[in-house]
This record gives structure tokens, C-alpha cells and sequence, in this order.
């Protein structure tokens, strides 16, 4: 079954012409004479949209691989990370009679005793789970909601998948040249753990609780509440969102949204994740974000789908917010410090050489407009150069750079001229303002305060705790000394003793002899 398996992927790879750069990354001159031979005839394009098609063709692991791969912009050509990032899931939905079974039993009830009323045919389908509408008895009225439903059998068809994933894998890093800097096993081994993660639904329930209460009070972004009394690892019921997809400006446009607040408020939203809260929606592309129509003047974002989210510590945020205000500034030399300092790149890395490389990616961008830039693509370039000295890229860092990217092409097509950097760098510098300043250090001292109300009245006896056994200290050290002293005492006695012996020892011979 896996040689099967195997034999329809090289198929795939050469019906889309990729046996040509493949066999050019082996570095082996006949290998790439035989493939052009071989490909003649095969698809065109570039080499990125021959590899999005060929793995939409292999089917939904192999897409959420290249969604994975996408976000790995150290290792990947620029071009074809960008066009692994336009991958998305899109799949026939499964049987409805299998949804009902698998509600059945993940929730104990059949939908038409949980739900006034349910929708057998689904309203979406992707590779992980597909989504039916229904309207739930709540004790005050009904209520709309959404019921997603895990896809039958994917633990399975993922083992599989996973299995041919890992053969390649150690192919690539006996055949290609780049193979072991590329580290194509540990790439499938963190592609196995997010599928693993996704196929639980209670996680998603939560990120998406976490990411509503972090808005509730937002005027931005509209978050559904998940009903836990209807959540199972299999199955979980959040409130029905009303929108538009954001993908349909004409239907924006129509609704008398304006799209340019719209693409600013999205740069806002996504900072505000980042910086406020280190917990960002980590897969924002347009089939997940839905605008709200009912008040149009207010331009707020819905979010859906919560099964990849970035974390990000107090440090990374400080880094990151250093970082961008460097960029916007042209400090390249406080970007080369900041990764050293970090512990990124290597001690011994010579600040003004990667200094040097950092310019050499970003002055060739800043030199046009600036709605022309694209920070993605600076990140990108940044990733490239960072190969040459040995930096390691944070797994949270490269999630937060494909973000962006979505973030970014959101922005520009919603309005062609947004200019994020610009949009994007007041926030930064009052975030940094408020981390520094006044405000920042009130906000570190209410944090604390839990912690040093507790620690305060304790105080005079660790103090005394902390005398007593620096005084137990001395007065061992003390009576180790005397002890010493004693021994030393002892010993000089004893010379002393032995060299009186020997003293008169030697005078009775003598007076013995004068006899």
C-alpha cells in the first residue's frame, strides 16, 4: 500500500514538470539531462505553482504539508513560499450520516434531540472536520450555532500519509545535497505533532476561548462563544457568525464598508495579538475571516477556525518590538546586537558583518514607495541571509512571519495602497512607550503585587532564617577552625615530644660513651 502510495507521488511529480528542479538539487548533471528528457510534454509554470497544484492533487495532508512547509521561509526559495502560502483547504465534505453518527456518539444525543432543528447538509468542508448549521434550545429562546464535526478515519489516513512523508524525507537527506541543513525528518516530525494537535477539537474550543475573552470588549474583532456543554474532542458548537467573507469586497463595497478603515483595523488586530497579548490566530487566511455587515460604519473582523495559534513570551514580544522599530529607523546595526544579545546568532558572530548582511536585504526595499514594502517579504530575505550565520530561527517566530504575510495580502487587497509599515509603527513605538515608560512600570508592579503580598510577611522570618544560618555558617567555620587549630597543636606537641626524646636520647649515649 505505502509502495502504491509512493508510486502515485512520483507520478504526481512528474506530471507537473518538478522532475527538473528536483533532480538539479541533487547536483548530479545526468540526473537533470534525464529529467528534462522525461518532463517533455508535463505542465508549465513556475516552479512554486507547479508544487501548490501537484500537492492540492495528492490531497488534504500533503496541502496542510505545504501550509507547514509555507511557513518555513529559512529554508524555502522566496517564490515558492509565497506560493505554498496561498494553499487552502478545499475538499468534498464526507457523508452526512457519518457526521450525525460521530455527533451521536461524542455527545450522547441524537442531533434531532440536541438541536430544534439541523442542517444535514454542511456549510463548509476542509480536510480536518466540515461544519453544519443548526439552532440549539438554550433555556431562553433559540439560539443559531455551528456544529463542527472531526472527518471519520483521519487518524488513520494520517498515519499513512505521515509514513510516505517520513520515507522522503530521509530520501531527501541521503540524496540532496542540501538535505541535511534542511532537516527534512525534523520538518515531518513538527508536521506530525500540529496534525496530531488539530485533531483534537477541544483545543480549538479553547484557543478560541482564549482569543474571544482577549477581545470581548473590542470594538475590532468578533470572537464565537463556545458552548462547553457541547464540545467534545470530536465535536464542538460555537455561536453561528454572521458576515461577509472577506475575499468578496465587492459584496463590502456593497454593504457600505470601508474597506481601507477595514485593512487598518486588521494591521491593529493583529498587532494588538502580537504585542498585548503574545496569543495570535496563526491561520488568518481569507477563508477564515468574515466581516460584520450589521453595523457597517464599525468595519469589525470575525475570526474562525482556532486550530493553529502563536504564543509568544514577554521576551520574544520585547525582541520583536525592538527589532521593527530598527527596521522602520534603519538602526541595522541594533538589529545585528539584538540578535546576538538574543543568543540566536552565535556569540562570536561579528556585528558589523551581519549588520552588513541586514542592509544588504533591506535597502533595496526601503529605496521604493513606501506602500510598495512588503514586511513579509523583508522577513523573508532576513530568514535567507540568516543561513550564513548559523541563526536559528524560533518555531514561534516563522508562524508569526506567515501570519504576517496573511495579514499582509488581507491589507493590500482590501486596499491597494495600505502602507502597514507606516500604519503599523505608532503602535509600536506607544507599546515600547508604555513596556518603558511610567505606565509600564505601574503595569509591572499591579503584575507583581500578588506575589510580594504574599512574600512581604514573611520577610522577618526568612531575614531571620537567612542570620541564623549565616551565624550557623560562622560558628562552623569557627569551631572548624579551632578543630584545626588543635590537630596543628596536637602535631607540634608531638614533634615537640619526638624531638625531646631524640634530644636525650642522644645525650645519655653520649654520657654513656664518656663513661
Amino acid at each position: 500500500m505505502r509502495l502504491f502510495r509512493l508510486l502515485k507521488i512520483l507520478y504526481v511529480v512528474w506530471r507537473h514538470g518538478l522532475l527538473v528542479p528536483v533532480a538539479a538539487s541533487l547536483k548530479r548533471p545526468w540526473m537533470t539531462a534525464l529529467a528534462r528528457v522525461l518532463s517533455v510534454g508535463t505542465r508549465t509554470g513556475t516552479r512554486g505553482e507547479r508544487l501548490r497544484t501537484a500537492l492540492e492533487r495528492l490531497g488534504p495532508i500533503f496541502v496542510k504539508f505545504g501550509q507547514v512547509l509555507s511557513t518555513r521561509g529559512d529554508l524555502l526559495p522566496d517564490d515558492v513560499a509565497l506560493e505554498l502560502a496561498k494553499l487552502q483547504d478545499r475538499v468534498p465534505p464526507f457523508d452526512s450520516r457519518l457526521a450525525i453518527a460521530e455527533i451521536e456518539r461524542a455527545l450522547g444525543q441524537h442531533p434531532e434531540q440536541l438541536f430544534a432543528s439541523f442542517e444535514v447538509q454542511p456549510v463548509a468542508s476542509a480536510s480536518i472536520a466540515q461544519v453544519h448549521l443548526a439552532v440549539l434550545h438554550d433555556g431562553h429562546g433559540e439560539r443559531e450555532v455551528a456544529v463542527k464535526v472531526l472527518r471519520p478515519g483521519m487518524l488513520a489516513a494520517i498515519e499513512k500519509d505521515l509514513a510516505v512523508l517520513r520515507m522522503l524525507a530521509r530520501l531527501v537527506e541521503w540524496l540532496w545535497a542540501d538535505g541535511k541543513r534542511l532537516k527534512p525528518r525534523a520538518v515531518v516530525a513538527e508536521f506530525d505533532t500540529h496534525l496530531h494537535d488539530e485533531l483534537d477539537l477541544m483545543r480549538e474550543a479553547a484557543n478560541g476561548s482564549q482569543l474571544r475573552r482577549n477581545f470581548m470588549d473590542s470594538p475590532l474583532l468578533r470572537v464565537p462563544e463556545m458552548l462547553w456543554d457541547y464540545c467534545s474532542s470530536s465535536v464542538i458548537v460555537m455561536e453561528r457568525m454572521h458576515g461577509i467573507p472577506i475575499s468578496q469586497t465587492a459584496r463590502l463595497e456593497a454593504a457600505g464598508i470601508d474597506r481601507k478603515q477595514l485593512g487598518r483595523h486588521g494591521v491593529e488586530i493583529f498587532f494588538t495579538q502580537v504585542f498585548r497579548d503574545g496569543f495570535f490566530h496563526a491561520d488568518m487566511h481569507p477563508g477564515n475571516i468574515y466581516v460584520d455587515d450589521r453595523e457597517p460604519q464599525l468595519a469589525r473582523y470575525i475570526a474562525l477556525d482556532f486550530g493553529i495559534v502563536g504564543t509568544l513570551s514577554d521576551y520574544d514580544k520585547n525582541y520583536l518590538a525592538q527589532n521593527f522599530l530598527a527596521f522602520f529607523r534603519r538602526d541595522y546595526k541594533r538589529v545585528a546586537q539584538a540578535h546576538i544579545e538574543s543568543g540566536w546568532a552565535p556569540a562570536d558572530t561579528r556585528v558589523d558583518e551581519l549588520e552588513a548582511a541586514v542592509r544588504a536585504c533591506c535597502e533595496p526595499i526601503f529605496d521604493r514607495p513606501l506602500k510598495e514594502i512588503s514586511l513579509g517579504q523583508v522577513l523573508l530575505r532576513l530568514f535567507q541571509a540568516s543561513r550564513r550565520f548559523n541563526i536559528e530561527i524560533q518555531p514561534q517566530l516563522v508562524l508569526l512571519q506567515k501570519t504576517l504575510l496573511n495579514i499582509e495580502g488581507l491589507g493590500r487587497q482590501l486596499d491597494p495602497d495600505l502602507d502597514l509599515w507606516s500604519t503599523a509603527q505608532p503602535f509600536l513605538e506607544r507599546w515600547m512607550k508604555e513596556r518603558i515608560g511610567l505606565k509600564g512600570l505601574l503595569e509591572k508592579l499591579r503584575t507583581e503585587a500578588p506575589q510580594w503580598a504574599q512574600l512581604l510577611p514573611e520577610l522577618p522570618r526568612l531575614l531571620h532564617q537567612r542570620l541564623q544560618a549565616e551565624h550557623d555558617h560562622s560558628q562552623q567555620q569557627l569551631l572548624a577552625q579551632l578543630i584545626e587549630e588543635h590537630r596543628k597543636t596536637r602535631r607540634w606537641i608531638a614533634l615537640g615530644a619526638v624531638m625531646l626524646f631524640a634530644t636525650a636520647a642522644g645525650l645519655a649515649l653520649l654520657y654513656f660513651r664518656a663513661l
